[in-house]
C-alpha cells in the first residue's frame, strides 16, 4: 500500500480521534473558565467599586493603605512569612540532607514522621501551643513573659506545619546528585566544606529557593493558624476574614484579597525564574550518588532528625492527649466526652462525615478531570491556540492562595445575576473549590507520568484503526496508575485538612470538620477542636497507610514492564 492510500486510510480514525480530543480540551476550557478564570476576574471588579456596584477606581485601596490596621496587617504577614522561612528551610535542608546524603539508620521512620504535619489540619500545632504555653499552659514561664498569642504562637506553629513541604521539596532536589562530580572534587583534594559550598549546595539551590517560595506562600495566605491563636496580632488572612464575615464589606475584603494575592504571586514568579535558571544537575552520563558509612556525619544527622522528629511527635501527641483531657488543665482525667461532637458544635459527627464526602468526591472527580486534561495535552495534538491557553490556566492555581480562591467563589457564585448561584451553599461548591484550588500539583504529577510514556503507543493505535480512547484505557491508565493513587490520596488528604479554601463557601449542612475546629476554638471548646482535629489526622493516616500497603501490589500488578 502507498503512503497516499495509508494516509486515506488513517485519516477518517485519525479525524475523529482529534475531533474527540478537541471537544473534551474545549469542555476543560469552558471548566476552567466558569471555576477559576471568571471567579477570579470578579474579585478584581469588585475591588474597584463601592457597595452599590458604582465604579469608584482607586478609591478602596486609598483607604486601605491609609488604614493603619490593614496595612500592619500586611507588614505583619510579610515579617513573619520571612522570619519562618528562615528557620525552616536551614532545618529542612539538614534534614533532607540527613535522609538523602548519609547512612544512619531508620530512615524510613522518620521519612513516615516527617509526613505527619502534613496529614493534619494546620490548627492542630497551634491548639497544641495552646496547651503548652497558654494562658493555662505547663510550660508558660518558659516564653520568659511573653504571650504565646501573636507573632510567637505564629511563628512556631508555621514552622511544625510548614517543614514538611519544605524537607520534601529539598529531599527530591538533594536525590539527584551526580557522583562523578564529587569523585572529581575528592580526586583534587577539596576539604568537605569545599565541596559542600561548590557542589552539593549549587546543585540544590533550585530545591532550596522553591522550598522557601511554598514555605513564605504557605505562611502569608495561612488562616487557621493565626485564627487560633494570632489573638490581636493582625496578618492579611484573619483581615480578609474580619472584612467579610465581620463587616460585611465584600468589597473591601476583595481589596485585601487581592493585596494577599500579590506576595503569593510574586513567590510564584520567583520560583518560576528560579527553575529556568537552574540547570540539569544529572545528565544522562550520571553516576548516582552513594553515601558512604562515616560516624563523624551519620551520628550527628541522626542526633539532629531525633530531635525534630521528637518534637514533630511531641506537637501531634500533646494535641491528642489534650483531646482526652476532661478539663485541661485543672482536671487531667481521661476520657472521651470530647469527641461526643453533638455537645459542642450544632454540626456534630455530622461535620467530620461532611468532609469525608468532600474529600472523596473532590479526589474522585479531580483525579478523573486532572488526567484526562494532562493526557489531551500532552497526546492529544489539537491545533489552534487553545491547548497553550488550557495549559496557562492549569499553572494559575498554584499562586491563588485558598483564601483568596474562596473570596472569589462567594462574590461569583452568591451574586444575584449568576444562574450558578445555585450551587452556593452546597457540597458541590465545596468540591469544585477544593478540586480547582489543588488543581495544578495534580496536574503537574499526571504530565510527568504521562511524559514517560513513548508517543509511538498512539502512532502505532492509529495505525491500527484503534480508537484513542482504547488505548487510554488499556495501555496509558494502567501504567500510569501508581501516579493516579498519588494524585487521589493528594486530593483527599488535603481537601479534609483544608480550612482557608471553604470557610466563606460552607452552608448549614455542609460545615466541613475543619471548620468546625475553628468554631469550637472561637466557643472556648479547646479540648473539643482538638478532638475533631485529630480525628482528621486518624482519618488522613488510615488513608495514607492504605496506599502504602496496596502499592507494592498495584506496582508488580502495573510496572512489571520496568523491571528486567
Amino acid at each position: 500500500m502507498s503512503d497516499a492510500a495509508l494516509g486515506r486510510a488513517l485519516r477518517p480514525a485519525a479525524s475523529a480521534d482529534q475531533r474527540l480530543m478537541g471537544a473534551a480540551l474545549g469542555a476543560a476550557a469552558i471548566f476552567l473558565l466558569l471555576a477559576l478564570v471568571l471567579p477570579l476576574g470578579w474579585l478584581l471588579v469588585r475591588a474597584f467599586q463601592d457597595a452599590g456596584g458604582g465604579f469608584v477606581g482607586l478609591a478602596n485601596f486609598h483607604a486601605y493603605v491609609t488604614t493603619p490596621s490593614l496595612a500592619i496587617s500586611a507588614w505583619n504577614s510579610l515579617w513573619t512569612a520571612a522570619l519562618t522561612t528562615l528557620i525552616v528551610v536551614p532545618a529542612a535542608f539538614l534534614y533532607a540532607y540527613a535522609l538523602t546524603r548519609s547512612c544512619m539508620p531508620f530512615k524510613p521512620v522518620f521519612r513516615a514522621v516527617m509526613l505527619l504535619p502534613v496529614l493534619a489540619p494546620s490548627l492542630l500545632p497551634a491548639l497544641a501551643l495552646v496547651y503548652l504555653f497558654g494562658n493555662q499552659g505547663f510550660a508558660r514561664g518558659l516564653l520568659l513573659g511573653e504571650s504565646i498569642y501573636g507573632p510567637i504562637g505564629i511563628v512556631m506553629a508555621q514552622v511544625f506545619y510548614c517543614f514538611p513541604h519544605a524537607a520534601l521539596i529539598l529531599s527530591v532536589a538533594l536525590s539527584g546528585a551526580d557522583g562523578r562530580l564529587y569523585e572529581a572534587a575528592a580526586a583534587l583534594k577539596a576539604g568537605r566544606g569545599r565541596i559542600f559550598a561548590t557542589v552539593t549546595l549549587p546543585g540544590a539551590l533550585g530545591g532550596v529557593i522553591s522550598a522557601a517560595v511554598v514555605v513564605f506562600t504557605l505562611v502569608v495566605t495561612d488562616f487557621g493558624i493565626p485564627k487560633v491563636i494570632g489573638g490581636q496580632f493582625p496578618v492579611l488572612a484573619t483581615e480578609v476574614y474580619k472584612q467579610v464575615v465581620g463587616q460585611q464589606n465584600f468589597n473591601m475584603g476583595a481589596v485585601v484579597g487581592m493585596v494577599l494575592l500579590l506576595p503569593a504571586l510574586g513567590a510564584f514568579m520567583l520560583d518560576l525564574w528560579a527553575q529556568k535558571r537552574q540547570g540539569s544537575v544529572f545528565s544522562g552520563r550520571a553516576v548516582p550518588l552513594e553515601p558512604k558509612p562515616r560516624a563523624g556525619r551519620d551520628l550527628p544527622l541522626l542526633g539532629f532528625c531525633v530531635l525534630v522528629a521528637a518534637a514533630l511527635l511531641g506537637v501531634v501527641g500533646l494535641a491528642a492527649w489534650g483531646s482526652f483531657i476532661r478539663f485541661w488543665p485543672w482536671n487531667l482525667e481521661l476520657t472521651l466526652a470530647n469527641y461526643d461532637f453533638d455537645r459542642f458544635d450544632s454540626a456534630g459527627w455530622g461535620s467530620l462525615w461532611t468532609s469525608m464526602q468532600l474529600s472523596f468526591w473532590t479526589a474522585l472527580l479531580g483525579t478523573v478531570l486532572v488526567f484526562l486534561v494532562a493526557y489531551i495535552l500532552e497526546r492529544g495534538r489539537v491545533a489552534g491556540p487553545l491547548p497553550r491557553v488550557v495549559s496557562l490556566a492549569t499553572t494559575i492555581p498554584l499562586a491563588v492562595p485558598g483564601l483568596v480562591l474562596g473570596l472569589a467563589y462567594i462574590l461569583f457564585f452568591n451574586d444575584p445575576a449568576n444562574p450558578l448561584g445555585v450551587l452556593y451553599g452546597t457540597l458541590a461548591i465545596l468540591v469544585l473549590n477544593s478540586l480547582v484550588h489543588f488543581y495544578t500539583v495534580c496536574h503537574l504529577t499526571a504530565v510527568t507520568a504521562i511524559r514517560q510514556l513513548d508517543p509511538e503507543f498512539e502512532s502505532v493505535s492509529a495505525s491500527l484503526k484503534v480508537p484513542v480512547w482504547v488505548t487510554f484505557r488499556r495501555v496509558t491508565l494502567p501504567i500510569c496508575l501508581p501516579a493516579t493513587l498519588d494524585i487521589f490520596v493528594y486530593l483527599f488528604v488535603n481537601a479534609m485538612t483544608t480550612v482557608s479554601a471553604v470557610i466563606f463557601l460552607y452552608g448549614p449542612d455542609t460545615k466541613p470538620a475543619s471548620v468546625a475546629v475553628v468554631h469550637m476554638e472561637e466557643a472556648g471548646q479547646v479540648s473539643a477542636a482538638a478532638a475533631m482535629a485529630v480525628a482528621i489526622l486518624g482519618i488522613n493516616v488510615a488513608l495514607k497507610l492504605l496506599h502504602v500497603a496496596s502499592s507494592g501490589s498495584i506496582e508488580r500488578a502495573t510496572q512489571a514492564w520496568r523491571r528486567r
